[in-house]
């Protein structure tokens, strides 16, 4: 019973270590020979988000992840594609929480449009509750 347990905790084990046995991609941690190209994808990397840190840049990163992230972009950059194009890409494989840039679309119209009522609401009731103070003083 003792071997049965072992092999089964050995088993819910083993994908906890199948990630860190590879090594780094091979631009994760370099950065390209034209300061140029490297500048753009530096630039493009402070505008991405981590999707497996809280609130952190793929840049900022060092999450095996983020690393594999930095590697496209930088691959990307050397052959020549716009960043525009490799953040879409991004944006299509991972969805719209890659990005601190997000777009007005069809699923994220809400979180434009929801402060901005908020804000009209709020401006609404403090005129009412201003407007009937000054009123009795008047």
């Amino acid at each position: 019973m003792r071997v049965l347990l072992a092999l089964v905790a050995l088993i819910c084990a083993a994908p906890l270590a199948a990630q860190d046995t590879l090594p780094p991609a091979p631009y994760a941690y370099q950065q390209l020979a034209d300061p140029a190209q490297e500048a753009e994808a530096a630039a493009l990397m402070a505008t991405l988000r981590c999707l497996k840190c809280q609130s952190q840049s793929i840049a900022d990163s060092d999450a095996p992840m983020a690393g594999d992230m930095r590697h496209q972009v930088r691959t990307r950059i050397a052959a020549g594609e716009d960043p525009e194009a490799i953040r879409q890409w991004l944006v299509q494989r991972y969805g719209d929480y890659v990005s601190y840039q997000p777009r007005v679309s069809a699923s994220t119209w809400p979180l434009f449009a929801i402060p901005l009522l908020l804000a009209l609401l709020a401006a609404f009731i403090l005129r009412g509750r201003l407007g009937k103070r000054r009123e009795p003083g008047a």
